[in-house]
């Protein structure tokens, strides 16, 4: 019959069959794991799968910069084109910083290896601690937004949107589960419907003298403000930092470098390139269609259906333009998913994250941040009842931080290296950092009382998390001296315990492996006090005297129905009597093909395994035996 051996102790772990540890190369260990990298992304796979936050955020961006300078009335969204050409200049020169930092750092990680290798560790962590809120706020940010549009299409869907938002996430995490090259094959229908009618609103729009349609907007109260003759420095300050929310997204290719097929760094230049151009004849296009028929904000509608009303007409197109902007809002958080799971495997990595985050499925999927990532946005939707208002305050501030941190850290990359073109580069990087630190700043500071303090907070506490498990990590390394050459190992006498019930055949597969691994073997059975338990332990002393298989049977008694408690104390003695033996407790156990047979078990081998692990320092060795059963 066959059987397999599964060895444990309380200082080691081991990885599933299916799962490998990360290499030192990352491109190395995925060309080993996926040959013919059928894994791995192409550019246009990338843009779907890592692109979605960027390219649904021309649904709010633009809308974000009205709301704002419609505080200063008509005359206000007269700057609304101004306000847009200087977000799509940031844009370009993110676009422009993050293609060098791909070519630089093709092993993926972007704000925090740009920061690891140039402004040191606290800096780095600040920088992985901001994409961290950034990634796990954008899922549920996307997730609550479009549910909110399938909520205001059908009113009557409103009370149960925290139902609807949990299943929209466990459909984005189950698709990603599959492989990133999976998740983009599924979305890039969605992604080209949605960027495809955006081109359809801009182009008919550009050739319209007047709105097609005011359907839309009409019978809903005016967001305008009234009287105000000037526009502040302070107001396009705003308006800038709120606009600056369409760039969350931009950073995503870089972080995942590794997902991309050889050459990976060619393939995702050329996706950050795709993605900055299209997002920024978007966010430009419809700026322009937005003083072209001037357009007013207005409460309940949004501006981008205000858009597609006055360009399309209230007709299917419109409708098209609706249902395709829900859906690529609700599949923005795809991009985290694309994102952060990289991420964390080089924090893993460098020992700031449990090592678990590093461990790669066969579908080059690492499992465990893509569940982590689940299960802490849920909580997050939980928490906030999938209400869009109350994430939004939280959210684009984490990855002004990064940005940042980033640009800051190529200025150093370049006046270091001075390859040619050294000094346009750290201008072109510094102005950046600029930039973004302001914006970083301003949108802080407006959001602070509506949540944002939240996030100012989390940041440090997130860096002393990362902190404290390098500490951890580095305990572990000196107590099992890594880094240095051990002492030639020494062999001692070994002692074998097979914990037993009765007799069968798993009795003498146990005892027949337990001789194969050990000098000495013992055999034990726990004995009750009651009557009937002491009647069942004579039975198997007779029947093992009559079998006599050579292995000793130590009763080992015990005043109460507890099993690993007894064995522990039994074991422990045996270790302080045998102080130079090397002691195993070999659990035999049965494990039937069928599933369902195994809940079957009474489940005795994995207490004592339990109590082994919690109790002592001996090793374990389960011993599964595969009977063949119909």
């Amino acid at each position: 019959m066959p059987m397999a051996f599964r060895g444990e102790d309380s200082s080691e772990t081991i990885t599933g069959a299916d799962e490998e540890p990360p290499d030192t190369d990352v491109r190395a260990a995925a060309a080993a794991g996926d040959p013919g990298g059928r894994h791995k992304l192409t550019t246009t796979q990338g843009l779907a799968a890592l692109s979605l936050d960027a390219m649904a955020s021309v649904a709010y961006g633009p809308e974000a910069i009205v709301l704002v300078l419609a505080a200063a009335g008509a005359h206000g969204l007269g700057f609304t084109l101004p306000v847009t050409l200087a977000i799509a200049g940031l844009l370009a020169v993110l676009v422009a910083s993050y293609r060098q930092v791909i070519a630089a750092f093709p092993d993926g990680g972007g704000a925090y290896a740009v920061s690891k290798a140039h402004l040191g560790r606290r800096p780095a962590l600040a920088a992985a601690a901001s994409l961290v809120l950034d990634y796990v706020l954008n899922v549920a940010v996307s997730v609550t937004a479009g549910v909110a549009a399938l909520t205001s299409a059908f009113p009557s869907l409103y009370g149960d949107r925290l139902w609807i938002c949990l299943v929209v996430l466990a459909l984005v995490t189950c698709v990603n589960l599959r492989g990133i090259v999976d998740s983009a094959k599924a979305f890039i229908v969605p992604t080209a419907i949605f960027v495809g009618s955006i081109f359809a609103i801009i182009v008919v729009g550009l050739f319209r003298d007047a709105p097609a349609s005011t359907a839309t907007a009409a019978g809903h109260a005016s967001a305008l403000g009234q009287g105000a003759t000037t526009v502040g420095a302070l107001l396009l300050l705003k308006a800038f930092a709120s606009g600056c929310s369409a760039l969350t997204g931009v950073e995503a290719v870089a972080n995942a470098v590794p997902s991309f097929r050889a050459p990976a760094a060619r393939r995702a230049q050329r996706t950050e390139v795709a993605l900055g151009a299209l997002l920024g004849v978007m966010l430009i296009g419809l700026s322009v269609l937005i003083g072209r028929f001037h357009l007013r904000p207005v409460e309940g509608v949004t501006v981008l259906a205000q858009l597609a009303d006055a360009s399309l007409g209230h007709n299917w197109a419109f409708y098209v333009v609706q249902f395709a902007t829900m859906v690529l809002l609700a599949l923005a958080a795809n991009t985290s998913f694309g994102g952060l799971p990289v991420l964390m495997s080089l924090l893993a990595r460098d020992n700031y994250l449990p090592h678990v985050f590093g461990l790669k499925a066969d579908r080059q999927v690492h499992r465990h941040g893509v569940l982590a990532l689940a299960a802490v946005s849920a909580a997050m939707l939980a928490v906030s009842g999938g209400d869009t208002n109350t994430l939004v305050p939280l959210f684009a501030i984490g990855v002004f931080v990064g940005f940042t941190l980033c640009q800051a850290g190529m200025v150093r990359h370049w006046r270091l290296e001075r390859t040619p073109g050294w000094r346009w580069k750290t201008a072109l990087n510094g102005f950046g950092a600029l930039l973004t630190g302001i914006a970083a700043i301003v949108v802080t500071a407006t959001k602070f009382t509506e949540g944002a303090w939240l996030v100012v907070i989390a940041l440090p506490l997130l860096v002393l998390a990362f902190e404290r498990t390098h500490r951890a990590y580095d305990r572990i390394g000196e107590a099992l001296d890594l880094g240095r050459i051990p002492e030639a190992p020494r062999r001692d006498r070994s002692l074998v315990v097979v914990p037993v019930s009765g007799i069968s055949r798993l009795t003498r597969e146990a005892l027949g492996a337990a001789a194969s691994l050990g000098d000495d073997v013992l055999a034990v059975t726990v004995v009750h006090s009651d009557p009937e338990d002491k009647r069942a332990a004579e039975s198997l002393r007779r029947d093992w005297e009559l079998w006599n298989p050579g292995v000793a049977l130590v009763d080992v008694p015990s005043t109460t129905r507890s099993l690993g408690r007894p064995l522990t104390s039994y074991v422990r003695e045996l270790a302080g009597q045998h102080p130079r033996t090397r002691i195993t407790v070999l659990i035999p156990e049965t494990e039937p093909a069928h599933l369902w047979l195994r809940l079957l078990q009474n489940q005795r081998g994995a207490v004592v395994a339990h109590a082994m692990r919690r109790d002592t320092d001996v090793a374990i060795c389960r011993l599964r035996f595969r009977p063949e059963v119909a």
